[in-house]
């Protein structure tokens, strides 16, 4: 079944009908492959999508649910989808709104605002790749009433890559050369170079004679940034960012008697232990986003009855980051400047010996339990992307070893130096119990190896915030070594990579809205990315991405440790969150409903 031949010729006949997409996916199943990659095979083959699952349960009629309560400890600060920074942002955006396609927790895709799913067998996505033709649904209505068409598609590729706008989605539409409008329900994308996977694009799309005249350097002083005004299942109350969003079922919404709740309350504030309770042992809530917490407190509070834990598995990865650039130097009033390469982190013993101080089997044993698995590789998922060259080790001591070989000697505080220059490092992280913990089983390793590490944690709201002033968030990386989880909100590889390409550096030039905070330059690596971009063969466009995984690893660009599933708190009476690794936790949130 690894015979690239053989896997074509079952495709082929899947495609032909002769093969059975049920009885090919179980093959594949049996044989470990995952449900995203079996969808990719077929996807690159242009097999229709299974169509998307629903529950039994069908509302008679739009609201009498009452109140739907959420918990998104770290809280939304921003509406907008194309500046928002991190998962709270993106979705808190998400209730508002809608992409053209979703992705399923099997990493297939599901109309939004697509009356179908585009592939190469409706005749909607073009053989060679330079194309992709949409047909939009009628009726949509934004929450003001105006109707969606297919201007809002075309101003919403206008918006995200207009330079002046520093969107943060702009990497996702970088390869569209125009979106042309056939007719008001329907858009053909056009792209510069063969697409293999297009729906990375319009996963939020806007309003044009709203945000038309935000378009560009003004992008942040739009009032719908905190009003939002989508075509969603939930139109805007009140918002106080980094607090509390407040929002109620939209009258005019496009599906059927949904949604069910009447309101909608998303709180931020507290941590992820605090919202387990809510949820699990005091029932005061219905949701809650993000269980960083040791597994060993969510199976107790589980035993309570009231709730449970559901995870979600996609691409999600903690990860240490190491930075290349300086961030005690300043230049041109830009600390971590381009200009000022790290004065040790750039000598790669140091980073292979940070890699074996990190004990990935402590922190998955005695903090994240079934909600992690180690790792040594960046980009985990789908499977056929998966690379088996890489390993990880923990080891004090051949750590020291490494750094006493190259010359960085223990002075009398038994911190190592050499030249001048002492291994001192500031590692900042978010503010989180899970994460606060993992910084000090480093440290502790890393002080045995003569490594001096100083732990800095920040607000949440601060760390993952687009404030391009704000020296503490993430891009901005003022620091030697920070900690937070990646995950693109899609099953293709391409955006999950991103984040080491130089066109995505953070910088001063684009208001650090690059995905880039490392600050490496490998043009190897920007080779393959370039290349994997129009690759239209699933198989060799995977070896391209395992080949990218493992120059990180070579190079240790990061130090991933733990593949993470995306854990949540869900009461037992809640129904329909059938929750994606693949997409924001309120992809489906239209569908949620209470058991009576």
């Amino acid at each position: 079944m690894t015979d690239e031949r053989v896997l074509t010729e079952m495709l082929d006949r899947v495609r032909r009908g002769s093969l059975g997409r049920r009885e090919f996916t179980r093959s594949l199943l049996a044989l470990g492959l995952t449900p995203p990659l079996i969808a990719e095979l077929l996807r690159s083959r242009g097999v229709a999508y299974a169509q998307p699952k629903r529950g039994s349960f069908t509302p008679s009629r739009r609201g009498g649910g009452g109140d739907l309560k959420l918990l998104w400890w770290q809280a939304p600060t921003i509406l907008n989808p194309h500046l928002a920074v991190g998962v709270k942002d993106g979705d808190g955006s998400r209730l508002f709104y809608e992409p053209l396609v979703s992705f399923d927790p099997d990493g297939n895709m599901v109309p939004n605002l697509a009356t179908e799913v585009p592939t190469v067998q409706n005749g909607m996505v073009a053989r060679d790749g330079l194309s992709v033709t949409v047909r939009l649904k009628k009726g949509v209505q934004w929450h003001d009433a105006r109707p969606f068409t297919a201007d809002d598609i075309v101003f919403t590729w206008e918006y995200a890559t207009d330079p002046a706008t520093l969107a943060v989605s702009s990497g996702s539409y970088r390869d569209i050369a125009r979106v042309d409008k056939l007719d008001t329900h329907t858009v053909k994308i056009v792209y510069k170079t063969p697409q293999p996977f297009w729906a990375n694009a319009f996963r939020g799309v806007i309003p044009k004679h709203v945000f038309g005249p935000f378009k560009g350097a003004r992008s942040r002083e739009a009032p719908a940034n905190l009003k939002p005004v989508g075509t969603g299942p939930y139109r805007i109350v009140d918002f106080k960012a980094g607090d509390v969003l407040r929002a109620e079922s939209f009258p005019g919404y496009h599906e059927a008697n949904w949604p069910f709740f009447d309101r909608l309350e998303m709180k931020g504030g507290g941590d992820a232990a605090s919202a387990a309770r809510a949820v699990i042992q005091t029932g005061e809530y219905d949701f809650a986003w993000n269980m960083q917490v040791e597994d060993e407190l969510l199976q107790r509070l589980e035993r309570g009855g009231k709730g449970k834990i559901e995870i979600a598995w996609g691409g999600g990865i903690e990860h240490i980051v190491c930075n290349f650039t300086d961030p005690l130097r300043e230049v041109d009033g830009e600390r971590s400047s381009l200009k000022a390469p790290h004065p040790f982190l750039t000598d790669a013993t140091v980073r292979t010996a940070l890699s074996l101080l990190v004990d990935r089997a402590a922190v998955q044993e005695q903090i994240y339990g079934r909600l992690g698995r180690t790792t040594a590789n960046y980009l985990n998922a789908p499977e056929a992307v998966r690379s088996k060259n890489t390993r990880w080790e923990f080891s004090v001591e051949k750590a020291s070893r490494l750094l006493e070989d190259a010359g960085w000697k223990r002075g009398p505080d038994g911190v190592r130096a050499k030249s001048g220059k002492r291994l001192r490092m500031l590692f900042q992280s978010s503010i989180n119990a899970s994460r606060q913990r993992t910084q000090a089983i480093v440290k502790q390793a890393a002080a045995k190896a003569g490594i001096e590490l100083e732990l800095k944690s920040i607000v949440p709201a601060v760390y993952f915030s687009a404030d391009p002033g704000n020296p503490d968030t993430v891009a901005h990386f003022s620091a030697d070594l920070q900690m937070y989880s990646f995950n693109s909100g899609s099953p293709d590889p391409q955006r999950f990579m991103d984040p080491f390409v130089s066109w995505e550096i953070a910088q001063k030039a684009n208001k650090w809205a690059g995905l880039n905070s490392t600050r490496w330059h490998n043009e190897e690596y920007d080779r393959l990315a370039r290349a994997a971009q129009s690759e239209m063969d699933a198989i060799k466009r995977a070896a391209m991405y395992i080949q990218m995984n493992d120059l990180l690893a070579h190079h240790v660009v990061i130090v991933p440790f733990l593949w993470r599933g995306s854990a949540s708190a869900v009461s037992n009476r809640l129904r329909g969150t059938d929750l994606s690794g693949w997409d924001s936790d309120c992809w489906n949130i239209a569908h949620w409903y209470r058991e009576s």
